[in-house]
């Protein structure tokens, strides 16, 4: 298309003339909404990478304190204490250091039940009481041996013993 000489149609040359500017216009105005845009999610996406940096960070706390809870979960779940208690000892007249010393040898027999973990130790639970039931003891020139009445299994291992006269 051929642009027509100005002495013949100025109509034209403002037409043209009109049309540039506006292009002009437009193209500023275009240029700065979109800088505006661009400058606004510039600044939203930094905000959700901070966001997402400090998640992360929280995330990594969390998982630390996780594994620590779970290893302080299986030390609770070993067998840390064991008592031993004789509940008749008043029928045979025992004195308090003949039960205690009694007690004390029990515990030295099954002490390898110590940090075991609970399925092991409730596995071999026949064993335990095998052993304190077979083993006699010599108090004041009496024999003595002891039966199992109650044994609960958890992170202490409580027996309760009665003692009996051979």
């Amino acid at each position: 298309m051929r642009i027509p000489p100005y002495y013949r149609r100025p109509s034209w040359q403002r037409f043209l003339a009109g049309a540039a500017i506006g292009g002009i216009i437009s193209w500023t105005v275009f240029l700065f909404i979109f800088g505006e845009w661009q400058e606004k999610y510039s600044h939203l996406i930094n905000k959700q990478a901070e966001e997402i940096y400090d998640l992360k960070e929280d995330k990594k706390i969390w998982q630390e304190e996780f594994k620590e809870l779970n290893k302080k979960n299986r030390d609770k779940l070993t067998v840390q204490e064991i008592k031993i208690k004789i509940r008749n000892s008043e029928k045979y007249k025992l004195d308090s250091y003949s039960v205690f010393e009694i007690e004390h040898q029990i515990q030295e027999d099954i002490n390898m039940m110590r940090a075991k973990d609970i399925e092991t130790v409730d596995k071999s639970s026949d064993l335990i009481e095998k052993i304190i039931e077979n083993k006699v003891f010599k108090v004041n020139d009496k024999r003595y041996s002891l039966d199992v009445k109650k044994m609960v299994i958890y992170t202490t291992l409580s027996i309760q013993l009665e003692i009996k006269l051979e």
